[in-house]
């Protein structure tokens, strides 16, 4: 990354929309610019698990102040990502429509996983070089992150549906602080967060690390009642609730420290904290400086090479863990994308090379279904890629993968409502031919075999083979011709000569 670069990362989280601005010097990012808005966002999930029309409303207008800070900012300076709570959201599509306009960048909604390895990375990256085992806890508000690495390398990685927004909405509704409330919360956040103990017991780890907002809020009130700074200890925690509960309510705590925005969520969130240094025996707990937007700038900063090879070991763990034909899959992949290339012959080099590459990944999986059964596997891939945590990628990558190998075979209908997307048809159809002409499970004759895009009719492609082709291949000729008449079902036409 070159000395002066601009960068940006935005963190769509349950609490707080915060954007990070700042530039690179001599290879390290220096902050410029910092701004944070409490959103809420996370409370304003109705029953049905649908963001109200306020919610969005407020989530909008802060994404509008955001994108016109960052207008100027090219497409590879800044990365956007959402959290739990539009992970949960089910009319997430609605708003992220009109979030991506008005921020003027797409907006990524990651997984879980993906969410802590950026708080890892985040975090690991504003720590000394050390080789010590950390802990990393981040206690969200809807979501809580557990992370054990070593240096810059997180290990094991997970996200539990338990935070300060979603705690204080259930166990303190009514902004009451009693002994009994605290004690009912606590003991659901160690239901939630009852596994998570074999998986991070201390004899795992040698340093626990706190990011974010809870630990935040939780030290800045230890801090300015005199406890030491930059650490949270479990005698801390006691005194903390002893005071919420000599408040008895919300909105009558007053104390040094407890930030405006804070106080109606700060039930939750200690309840939580309480309940995770009681599970996992943590006597103090560090607080660290990065977080998950760092985490952003860290993928930014590392270049789009090293992301896509996090992304590609991703998919390579995905193929072993399914027990893919290797061989095979990289024959398709091969391919596919030498097709592809033909097709895009004269578009730009990055776009290109972007299509190519994840249409490379749906070919090296579009077969792990077959892990669990040969009968419409392209289905069970297809849900497998909906619902995998892959390091790298946005849930909207992953499900993009799915419908690629959803579609790679069978009918054209079931994708009906995404065949306007030409990026994706263009890909589609390249994997669905790649399937058809490695059918024999060897790499075949392609010599003589081209596709290209009509230039007067951009909704019609022509797939044309050489002269005798057809005799020496006649099932691949059969089953193109096949293909063919699937594709006058669509709006789209494939049309082939030769054959």
């Amino acid at each position: 990354m070159t000395n002066g670069n601009r960068l940006a990362a935005v963190d769509l989280g349950s609490n707080s929309f915060r954007l990070e601005i700042g530039r690179v010097d001599h290879g390290e990012f220096q902050r410029t610019e910092y701004l944070k808005e409490t959103v809420r966002q996370g409370g304003g999930l109705d029953e049905e698990r649908n963001l109200t029309p306020a919610a969005m409303q407020a989530g909008w207008e802060c994404l509008a102040r955001f994108g016109e800070r960052l207008a100027g900012f090219k497409p590879h300076e800044v990365k956007a990502v959402a959290t739990q709570t539009l992970r949960e959201a089910r009319n997430r599509d609605e708003f992220l429509a009109k979030a991506n306009t008005v921020l003027g960048f797409p907006i990524d909604v990651i997984s879980g996983r993906e969410e802590a390895r950026l708080i890892y990375q985040g975090v690991a990256h504003m720590l000394p070089a050390d080789t010590e085992r950390r802990l990393v806890i981040d206690v969200g508000g809807r979501s809580t992150e557990l992370i054990l690495g070593q240096g810059m390398t997180p290990g094991t990685m997970e996200s539990y549906r338990v935070g300060s927004i979603a705690w204080s909405k259930r166990y303190f509704p009514d902004g009451l602080f009693t002994p009994k409330a605290f004690e009912i919360a606590e003991v659901a956040a160690k239901a939630v967060l009852d596994e998570a103990f074999d998986a991070y017991h201390p004899d795992l780890w040698d340093t626990a690390y706190g990011s974010a907002g809870t630990v935040g809020a939780i030290g800045d009130v230890l801090v300015a009642a005199g406890w030491p700074e930059g650490v949270l200890t479990q005698d801390g925690l006691d005194w903390l609730l002893d005071k919420l509960i000599a408040a008895q309510s919300a909105d009558k705590v007053k104390i040094a420290g407890m930030r405006e925005d804070r106080r109606a969520i700060i039930g939750g969130g200690l309840s939580v904290m309480r309940a995770i240094f009681s599970l996992l025996g943590i006597t103090e707990m560090q607080q660290a400086s990065g977080g998950l937007r760092h985490g952003l700038i860290c993928d930014l900063t590392g270049g789009a090479r090293d992301y896509g090879d996090l992304r590609a070991k991703s998919v390579q763990r995905l193929a072993s863990k399914f027990s893919i034909d290797t061989t095979h899959s990289a024959r398709v992949s091969g391919v596919a994308t030498q097709l592809l290339k033909q097709v895009l012959a004269g578009t730009p080099a990055t776009e290109s090379e972007r299509l190519l590459r994840k249409l490379g990944w749906a070919a090296e999986l579009h077969e792990i279904g077959s892990h669990i059964a040969h009968s419409d596997y392209h289905k069970h891939g297809a849900y497998i890629l909906d619902n995998a945590d892959a390091a790298g990628f946005s849930l909207s990558e992953m499900h993009r993968l799915s419908l690629l190998v959803l579609g790679h075979r069978g009918k054209l209908r079931k994708l009906e409502p995404v065949l306007q997307q030409e990026d994706l048809v263009l890909q589609l159809l390249c994997l669905r031919l790649a399937v058809i002409l490695c059918h024999a499970r060897r790499d075949p004759d392609l010599k003589g075999v081209s596709l290209s895009l009509d230039a007067q009719h951009p909704t019609t492609l022509h797939l044309s083979c050489r002269p005798a082709w057809a005799n020496s291949y006649p099932q691949s000729a059969h089953l193109l011709r096949e293909e063919g008449l699937a594709w006058q079902k669509t709006p789209w036409t494939l049309q082939i000569s030769g054959i």
